[in-house]
């Protein structure tokens, strides 16, 4: 028996998209459903030599013949809302398959799509009349003269994607109720979206080889960094720690968007003492960074719809984290993140969240265990190959699914150094050491309380139960 053929259309490094990783940490799993063929931009050469080593790279160009010979081909796209997709956006045109919709909100794109690809600004600027009304046409003359406003969120433009999609795969709840709204037959599976197994990386280690002192408090943000990601009131929330004391530094670790004045607010702030701008950073430093923060925040609002693979990362990582009470971020269980309500309260719960969690170390620990607890259940590799083939299955007419290869043709985890051997540290037994409320166990169930933790919350509690009695056996 012959395993099913997919043809894999996606951006790869050095492409600068997100889903560039989430393609190369996938494709080793799904290959083992199928065999592989990865289009990607005519002119890319990818930086990942395990691709070329074991799959079929080929340029988007190839598509059309490679479907000839094979017109039996499962066919896949992913589209975001960034140019990385133009290639990919212009075939899933031409020949359509199963679209990986990342992005419910493809506007940007499709703006810049019409302007430097059909060189017809015009072309955006009717569809947004004929498609949306008198809203959509005023929206379009103000995208046009550069001036975006959190409105534009509100006219999706992926419309036409829909219509070209033969069936989608979405990463959220979120997501597959607003393509109903617009396509109630339309053929959709909600599959999670796998990341790999957290590194093992030392906090003290991480923090010296970043040259952060080992007892101040970090927070910290991942990812692209533009006027969506709620840093105005981060920064007002560092601010507000520093002033009553504590000594905070805040970590953006990501590329900052060219129009967002981001030096010009730190400064306004006059944070820049306390807070880093990386940049990009290579994933053996961002894994650096995870470790040395106390603290993450991964907010954003309005939101496209988006599923966001560093926000798993953080959480996969036991990072107690901050997140949007908005979209997919919502859809989160209790206890796995601490949700910011966007709004005129937002600028306070930050603060609160953050005097909380970082006054508080075991809550903060016992959130970070349901995290990671959460990810490694529910967003696997593993998990999310099966998902794709499964649907693919469905879509294509696989008479079996059948895992031809036991193992991922190869491994996506980052070799880490053995950490050196410590010897055992035997402490007496305390016997009802917690019998009696002490300050800290007092302090943790104010905490819980103030999360809304409750008795059924069993596995949060538990995790705390355990942080406070490690805390409580070095006093």
């Amino acid at each position: 028996m012959k395993p099913p053929r997919i043809a894999y259309c996606s951006p790869v490094n050095p492409a600068p998209s997100g889903i560039a990783d989430y393609s190369e940490e996938l494709l080793p799993y799904l290959g083992q459903y199928a065999t592989l063929t990865l289009f990607i931009e005519d002119g890319l050469k990818p930086t990942n030599p395990q691709l070329e080593a074991h799959l079929e790279v080929l340029p988007l160009r190839r598509l059309e013949r490679e479907l000839r010979r094979h017109p039996d081909t499962a066919l896949v796209y992913h589209m975001g809302n960034s140019p990385a997709h133009a290639g990919i956006w212009r075939q899933a045109q031409r020949w359509p398959g199963v679209v990986v919709l990342h992005d419910f909100v493809l506007h940007h794109f499709m703006l810049w799509y019409a302007a430097n690809v059909r060189h017809d600004i015009q072309q955006y600027v009717r569809a947004m009349g004929e498609r949306y009304g008198e809203a959509g046409a005023h929206m379009a003359q103000l995208m046009i003269r550069s001036r975006f406003t959190d409105a534009a969120f509100a006219f999706p433009c992926c419309e036409p994607v829909l219509a070209a999609a033969r069936g989608l795969l979405v990463h959220s709840q979120f997501v597959q109720n607003q393509v109903a709204t617009l396509q109630p037959t339309m053929p959709v599976a909600v599959v999670p979206m796998g990341v790999p197994p957290p590194t093992t990386t030392d906090r003290a280690a991480a923090r010296a080889r970043l040259g952060l002192p080992p007892t101040v408090s970090v927070l910290a943000s991942f990812g692209h960094l533009n006027a969506w990601k709620r840093v105005e009131p981060a920064l007002r929330a560092v601010a507000a720690l520093r002033a009553e004391g504590l000594d905070a530094r805040y970590l953006l670790v990501g590329s900052v968007s060219p129009n967002y004045d981001l030096a010009g607010l730190i400064a306004r702030a006059r944070l820049g003492d306390a807070v880093t701008i990386t940049g990009y950073v290579p994933r053996t430093q961002f894994d650096d960074y995870v470790a040395a923060a106390d603290l993450c925040l991964n907010l954003r609002f309005p939101t496209g719809g988006e599923t966001s693979a560093s926000l798993l990362r953080l959480l996969g990582a036991g990072r107690p984290t901050l997140v949007s009470a908005v979209g997919a971020f919502a859809e989160l269980p209790p206890g796995t993140a601490a949700q910011v309500d966007p709004g005129p309260a937002e600028g306070e719960q930050i603060l609160a969240y953050c005097r909380l969690l970082l006054r508080q170390p075991a809550l903060a620990a016992a959130l970070g265990a349901q995290a990671k607890a959460f990810v490694a259940a529910e967003h696997t590799l593993a998990g999310a190959a099966l998902g794709y083939a499964r649907f693919l299955a469905r879509m294509y007419g696989w008479r079996t699914l059948v895992r031809f290869h036991a193992e991922p043709l190869w491994s996506v985890a980052s070799p880490q150094p053995a950490a050196p051997p410590s010897a055992p540290i035997h402490q007496p037994p305390r016997p009802h050491a917690l019998a009696v409320p002490t300050p800290l166990i007092a302090a943790a169930a104010r905490a819980a309380a103030e999360l809304g933790l409750r008795e059924q919350d069993h596995a949060i509690l538990h995790a705390l139960a355990e942080r406070i009695a490690e805390l409580s056996a070095d006093v």
